[in-house]
């Protein structure tokens, strides 16, 4: 799996650089409302791209959030894009404050990768799920069980970032994409996981413990 080399996330650099070389123009010639703008702003995508470690619960069956935000859907379904039968899925909200960074929630080895186009409605609405373009990214564990992980696009967030690569062996709290600016992820677990949150609560990717497998 591709790493990230630095503490702010890779696809951030460009725009950071992009805006901070403009401030610096602006201010040297003398625009000194529009370099105040500009150092503001440049200041906004830093922050937006930040990537803070995070400390991943010890215990060996835990589910950790995948993405920092607010739980907005728990709920057992059927959803045939992603596993036969019923599961279990939780969706979460990212809004433009939150870390952008997405991390796994189990350990196990990438089974399937599949980019989806489609359309850029409001993350936070239910047709997001059918029409919204998405990254699924279906986990097989150790012991046989399979889950799957899903980048959500919203209306603003344009560009699904995922490192991760069929094959990959990945482990709870690791870092694998991100969703420029702002969106949802969506996780498909079997049904029988024994969830320990509740809707309308805020986590943190790679750090709250979901529930156990």
């Amino acid at each position: 799996m591709k790493k990230p080399a630095l503490p702010l996330a890779k696809e951030g650099v460009p725009f950071i650089c992009f805006s901070g070389f403009a401030t610096l123009v602006l201010a040297l010639l003398a625009y000194d409302m529009a370099a105040i703008i500009g150092l503001l702003f440049t200041g906004f995508v830093t922050f937006f791209f930040r990537d803070p470690s995070r400390i991943v619960p010890e215990e060996h069956n835990a589910v950790v959030a995948p993405a920092d935000g607010k739980i907005i859907l728990i709920e057992e379904t059927e959803d045939p894009r992603f596993a036969q039968g019923r599961m279990l899925k939780l969706s979460i909200f990212m809004d433009i404050f939150n870390v952008h960074v997405n991390r796994i929630p189990y350990g196990g080895v990438v089974e399937r990768i599949s980019l989806q186009p489609g359309k850029f409605y409001s993350a936070d609405k239910n047709r997001a799920t059918l029409h919204n373009e998405y990254c699924a990214l279906t986990i097989r564990t150790d012991t046989g069980l399979e889950y799957v992980v899903v980048q959500v696009a919203g209306l603003i967030a344009r560009r699904i970032v995922c490192w991760a690569e069929k094959g990959d062996r990945v482990r709870p709290g690791q870092r694998y994409g991100l969703i420029r600016f702002g969106s949802r992820v969506d996780l498909y677990l079997p049904p029988e996981t024994r969830l320990e949150v509740t809707k309308g609560q805020k986590v943190r990717a790679g750090e709250t413990r979901l529930g156990t497998m």
